[in-house]
């Protein structure tokens, strides 16, 4: 049976690099958006099976109801990827109370609520894999986006609480941790000196391609990964080892 992908933020970017992988990998696909209709519809359309939706992460309410769009359209989720995050950067003094709940919300809540949501159906039928896309900035931490990197942390963190909960039940969860891509969240980042300084010290030598990081998801999901469980797969280029 075909199984059904949920992909969060996947209208752009790393997400909709992710999306248009399990396209051609023949999956059911739900491409997961905010506010970018356009581009979630194209790549919905691309599938066999495949449905565009919309949501707010950061709400429970709008979470329950995408996933019963999916569910009415698809099927229930097995595949979780948590793609769906924002970054802001900030000096330290400059950040506010607001800026870090938003942050903790939309980069560490969201992945806890569609977690909660999707894991029954997968505990029930004893298979499922939820990967969420993480940061190098959760591991070395951050100069100038500090609450981004507590949140990309305590997201790491609470993979492996996932894998131990429900890794013998059949559903694994990793995380991929990325150094640098070329994406529009990061292109202020890079495109100024220290940006460009970080671009020269990466040991390959170039940023991360889109396609690569989605040929990490796809094997994460696979059968074949089914006793990978709980990592963090660092997908830096070299930038940090652990």
């Amino acid at each position: 049976m075909t199984k059904v992908a949920f992909i969060t933020g996947a209208s752009r970017g790393i997400g909709a690099g992710i999306a248009k992988r399990l396209v051609a990998e023949g999956f059911k696909v739900a491409v997961g958006y905010q506010s970018n209709k356009d581009s979630a519809d194209a790549i919905a359309q691309e599938a066999d099976q495949g449905i565009s939706v919309q949501l707010d992460v950061g709400s429970r309410s709008s979470i329950k109801g995408a996933i019963s769009c999916i569910e009415r359209d698809l099927g229930p989720v097995d595949i979780l990827v948590n793609n769906a995050g924002i970054a802001q950067e900030k000096p330290f003094f400059d950040i506010t109370d607001d800026d870090w709940d938003n942050m903790l919300v939309v980069n560490l809540r969201s992945n806890f609520m569609l977690a909660q949501e999707t894991l029954p159906h997968m505990l029930d039928q004893g298979w499922g894999r939820i990967v969420n896309i993480s940061s190098i900035g959760g591991q070395w931490g951050g100069l100038n986006q500090v609450h981004y990197a507590a949140a990309k942390a305590a997201q790491l963190n609470f993979t492996r609480s996932l894998a131990k909960l429900f890794s013998e039940k059949g559903v694994t969860a990793n995380a991929i941790a990325i150094g640098l891509a070329q994406t529009d969240m990061s292109a202020a980042e890079l495109s100024r000196d220290d940006g460009i300084k970080k671009v020269a010290g990466i040991p390959v030598g170039r940023l991360a391609n889109v396609s690569e990081i989605a040929a990490a998801v796809n094997f994460l999901i696979s059968d074949e990964a089914g006793y990978i469980t709980g990592q963090t797969i660092n997908l830096n280029g070299g930038m940090y080892f652990d």
